[in-house]
């Protein structure tokens, strides 16, 4: 793989595949690392081959509980971020547990929703999630839900200039 890519690997907690792409890297800074995925890239979504159809920046926290992907028009969810374990790094790959909250914004309206409680609160049984996750899940949200509301950074515009390199 070329230094300028990594590869993103979202499992859920109990290994099985979430999703996997190639996305190249745009830069690191104290947020995190921001890659960008351009339509056509090859993907796997819940364990399936799959195309991407609209182009997206990922920013992967470096020690956050939560990944957020940005998307250009036409998605209706300008901003959307997986709860997730912290980011695992082995070279150029990225490991990352999806834990089922998504908490979103949506394009136009600013409206900000958390989503998938069902699944997190089904997944948490059938999976065992510790007490100690299912705490740090929720808080990841809380805060979430208050970023994406009052546009703080790099909810607001920190984004943008990586928007249009892949877009």
């Amino acid at each position: 793989m070329p230094h300028d890519m990594v590869r993103v690997v979202y499992t859920k907690y109990d290994g099985s595949a979430h999703r996997d792409y190639p996305a190249r890297r745009f830069d690191s800074d104290d947020l995190g690392v921001w890659v960008g995925v351009t339509r056509g890239t090859p993907s796997v979504y819940h364990g399936r081959p799959s195309v991407e159809q609209i182009p997206f920046i990922l920013l992967i926290p470096h020690h956050a509980w939560w990944t957020g992907m940005f998307n250009p028009p036409p998605r209706t969810s300008e901003v959307y971020c997986d709860i997730t374990t912290p980011a695992r790094w082995e070279g150029d790959t990225v490991h990352i547990i999806d834990l089922d909250l998504d908490v979103v914004r949506r394009r136009g309206t600013g409206l900000v929703e958390l989503r998938d409680e069902d699944e997190f609160d089904e997944h948490r049984v059938q999976f065992g999630y510790p007490d100690y996750l299912v705490d740090e899940a929720r808080a990841a949200a809380s805060r979430l839900i208050g970023a994406l509301g009052d546009g703080s950074e790099p909810f607001a515009t920190q984004h943008r200039k990586y928007l249009n390199e892949v877009a």
